[in-house]
């Protein structure tokens, strides 16, 4: 007998439609020839540079190219506007190209295999750009490239970021920071200013104690702006009246932990003036503060904003709310009128369309976040999905994300968790997760379940969990720890963090000693947390999805937790895709994960 209250919809919301509206847009620019943005189409997996320009967008990028930076693996600040055109990073040789605006083909400017570029900026004639160098280890610098020259701006720190410089050309400033930490615990605001002769003199540190500075900007009159968590929020500081000070500010994160180069979530328009959007528990608010101390506010539809741009005449922005997806967006700045010029097209009708409701609620004697999506169609206790972000140091959003509506549209509820650790609540709340990463944020998860059966929102005899990369890891530290989920999916998933921190790339390489602690002296909390020593724990089915090039967690990993519960009798099934790295980007792999995760837990409710 079929015990599961779960259904298709009565119009079926397929899996290959919710991966094709999964259509995204990055880096926004905006200059007299126009607007300019990324967009990614999960159709063929490509980035792709479009040009909006008289009310008409037309794509740049040539067919046999995508643009796309793998600094750091997880890349941006892959194009920018150069001198008399673009220039990018093709995504299959790393290099830079340059392309004119007109019907010219790209022109590779670099040629070094062994060379990664990405956070490009131009100005007058110089490229900067952060590189990455695979010789015989891995190495950062901040360079300037011309043709047929190269010149390092900055070495010997572990990373680099942000690259900036002044207006008149005078100064130059960038963030850096070095092992063991990450950009969003510790970094340094770093500056270099010209002598007499045009050189740049030594470079100075303006900020960077104990705090997570990042997006540096330079004004019209070269005074040097940064967001800083100094205050237990990213918030702006500046140099105002000679001294580096707070600028008035909401009491929220004005941007989010930066894992990918090139954000854009605020840009200072003098002393006291800058435009900005900020999370205010949990929801994306966009705003001008004026020099007169007033605050307007625009968009008030649309509840995340990314890479902000502006003219004189318009905001720019890329947004999106619970009931429309990603859109490149212009407002006027005089009437505030919002206008889509790309994106946001209807996924399913409005009405149709389950919605985000805040929860906080208690777990472990602190205090978690999330979102809730009810079943699309009312049905009393629904069976529960509970997404875990990946990061773990991310985030999710109250957007509409049709992997969400796949769920709901089927039945199901939807838990978006931002557990201990995730950003948006302020630097004390994404502190919270150090040395206790699948401990905090696995209480969280099995709370949240609790929290919504109380209010007879959801059985707690049907709750699933899911998650990607470190949100797998989570995923499967519950299903091993904990008695409360009926089956779990991980979607290339940390399975052995002691594995992870073997084979994991440069940028990652000592993040685990802050989730967990050191491998060696604390050898037996390593082994308490890692799932794969304990797949003798887990009594419930697991379904596994891994690309097969991914680096970051290598597929030895998953196949190695997937071996240890067949062999121990569990229902275990995995997917392995060629070509895939670390988040699949084929569209026909996204929609054959997403149908095959739903049967999955269908098959384990008995239907």
């Amino acid at each position: 007998m079929n015990e599961t209250p779960v259904s298709s919809p009565a119009a079926e919301f397929s899996a290959a439609q919710a991966v094709a509206a999964g259509t995204d847009f990055a880096e926004l620019k905006a200059s007299a020839d126009g607007l300019f943005w990324l967009e990614f189409r999960p159709a063929d997996g490509a980035c792709r540079i479009w040009h909006w320009l008289h009310y008409q967008a037309r794509c740049l990028t040539p067919d046999g190219f995508s643009v796309r930076s793998r600094v750091y693996e997880y890349g941006g600040g892959s194009f920018c506007l150069g001198g008399d055109g673009l220039v990018f990073v093709n995504e299959k040789d790393q290099q830079v190209y340059t392309q004119p605006l007109d019907a010219v083909p790209p022109r590779a400017l670099t040629q070094d295999a062994q060379c990664r570029y990405g956070d490009v900026q131009w100005h007058d004639g110089l490229l900067l750009a952060v590189e990455e160098r695979h010789a015989d280890q891995v190495e950062h610098r901040l360079v300037a490239l011309r043709e047929g020259s190269r010149e390092i701006l900055a070495e010997g720190a572990d990373f680099y970021a942000s690259p900036t410089v002044s207006a008149d050309g005078q100064r130059l400033a960038w963030v850096e920071w070095d092992r063991p930490a990450q950009p969003w615990t510790v970094t340094r605001l770093m500056c270099r200013t010209r002598d007499a002769s045009g050189q740049w003199g030594p470079a100075h540190c303006v900020a960077g104690v104990d705090e997570s500075l990042q997006q540096p900007r330079f004004d019209a009159d070269g005074l040097l702006y940064c967001l800083s968590d100094r205050n237990g929020f990213w918030q702006p500081w500046g140099e105002i009246d000679g001294q580096w000070q707070a600028l008035p500010a909401a009491p929220a994160d004005h941007a989010a932990a930066p894992w990918q180069l090139g954000t854009c979530t605020w840009l200072p328009l003098g002393p006291q003036s800058y435009l900005a959007s900020w999370s205010e528990e949990g929801f994306g608010q966009l705003g001008l503060l004026g020099s007169d101390g007033r605050m307007a506010r625009f968009a008030s539809a649309y509840t995340r904003f990314r890479s902000l741009a502006m003219d004189s005449e318009q905001l720019y922005a890329i947004a999106a709310s619970p009931i429309s997806p990603p859109a490149v967006i212009a407002i006027d700045r005089s009437n505030h009128q919002v206008s889509v010029l790309a994106g946001g097209a209807e996924m399913l009708p409005a009405g149709q369309i389950s919605q985000p409701q805040s929860i906080h609620y208690g777990s472990n004697g602190e205090r978690a976040h999330g979102f809730f999506y009810p079943p699309a169609r009312a049905q009393g206790a629904a069976p529960l999905v509970v997404f875990i972000h990946g990061g773990p140091t991310s985030a999710c959003y109250p957007v509409l994300d049709p992997r969400i509506q796949y769920w709901t549209q089927r039945g199901f509820a939807v838990a978006d968790l931002n557990y201990r650790g995730s950003t948006g609540y302020g630097r004390e709340y994404r502190q919270a997760l150090h040395l206790r990463w699948g401990e905090s944020d696995v209480a969280d998860a099995c709370a949240a379940v609790e929290h919504l059966a109380a209010r007879g929102l959801v059985d707690r005899h049907k709750a699933f969990i899911r998650g990607g990369s470190a949100g797998g890891y989570t995923t499967l530290c519950a299903l091993a720890f904990h008695d409360v989920f009926r089956a779990g999916a991980s979607l290339y998933g940390v399975s052995d963090p002691l594995a992870l921190g073997r084979a994991t790339h440069k940028f990652e390489g000592d993040y685990l000693d802050w989730l967990i602690g050191d491998p060696l002296t604390d050898a037996e909390r390593y082994r308490q947390r890692t799932p794969l020593l304990h797949a003798g724990q887990i009594k419930v089915p697991v379904i596994f999805f891994q690309g097969e090039l991914d680096a970051v967690v290598v597929p030895e990993q998953t196949r190695s937790m997937l071996e240890a519960l067949q062999a121990n009798g569990i229902e275990a099934e995995g997917h392995f895709y060629a070509g895939e790295r670390h988040g699949f980007r084929k569209a026909q792999n996204l929609a054959h994960a997403l149908e095959e995760e739903w049967k999955f837990y269908c098959r384990v409710l008995g239907g």
